[in-house]
């Protein structure tokens, strides 16, 4: 189908935790090239943790505020095969299209909240690969809305109550105590958590533990408000709370996974120097 002008999506945002080694987002690209050529993809990251749906869903929810109008492809799909729906999910400010295993409705929430979702029965690719619906199933459809095709007709409705959705992280503050969920790390080796909330003032020491790993940090504002080498606990550029070693790696000494209970036990931050 040729693109008509003002219909359709310019962009195609890609994300899934394929890796690049074995040429699978490559493959995908170019099963949209061939459908939809006018279609500029746009790759969000293929370094999403194996099989790490909320890490998935996590860094959606972190990118689409940032990108152009899109259709938005993504892929991290452990139960590739089985009775798991693919589903394509319409916000006002774009198309998700992927695994209905709770990988895209937070970021069809941040998109304006979602309108409509659709299982996506047609235009796959014959025959359909047991392992790679990235290729044969969801990258035709994000082609074919590329193109202008209405997502409804990319199969039966779903409603979206019965859409799957992940269970919101478990945090709990008290005072002195903040127990909360590990996200994941990013390749600077911050470790990133689900609290939104510092809940103590610049300078204040915490010691920090994820599992059974701990380490000392002081809660600031940049990496640079702690010496080089040590830790720092900050708000990143997400707006979450996260344990960050200045020139180092936090994620080396505290070795997090996903999911991992984190402790942040909060200290007194130290008094002002008495004026002379």
């Amino acid at each position: 189908m040729p693109h008509t002008p003002d219909v359709g999506y310019d962009w195609i945002c890609f994300t899934t935790d394929y890796g690049r080694a074995d040429g699978f987002p490559a493959v995908c690209e170019g099963v949209i090239a061939r459908t939809a050529p006018h279609a500029r993809v746009l790759h969000v990251s293929h370094e999403v943790p194996r099989q790490d749906v909320r890490g998935g869903a996590d860094l959606l929810v972190r990118s689409v505020p940032f990108l152009p109008r899109a259709v938005h492809l993504a892929v991290v799909d452990p139960g590739v095969g089985t009775a798991r729906r693919p589903v394509a999910i319409v916000s006002p400010e774009g198309v998700l299209i992927g695994p209905d295993n709770g990988l895209l409705p937070a970021a069809a929430e941040v998109l304006g909240g979602a309108i409509a979702a659709y299982e996506i029965t047609e235009f796959h690719l014959e025959p359909i690969s047991a392992t790679f619906h990235g290729r044969d199933v969801f990258a035709p459809a994000a082609a074919q809305v590329a193109n202008g095709v209405n997502p409804n007709a990319l199969g039966p409705a779903v409603d979206l109550d019965a859409l799957i959705r992940l269970p919101e992280p478990v945090t709990h503050i008290e005072p002195g105590r903040v127990t909360t969920e590990v996200l994941g790390a990013d390749s600077f080796g911050n470790v990133q958590l689900a609290v939104k909330d510092l809940v103590a003032d610049p300078g204040t020491v915490v010691h920090a533990q994820v599992g059974d790993r701990s380490l000392e940090a002081v809660v600031g504002r940049t990496f640079a408000d702690a010496r080089a080498g040590d830790a720092v606990v900050l708000l990143d550029s997400a707006g979450r709370v996260a344990i960050a070693v200045n020139g180092g790696s936090a994620a080396e000494i505290l070795l997090p996974r996903p999911g991992d209970r984190a402790v942040l036990l909060l200290a007194a931050a130290p008094a002002p120097p008495a004026r002379s």
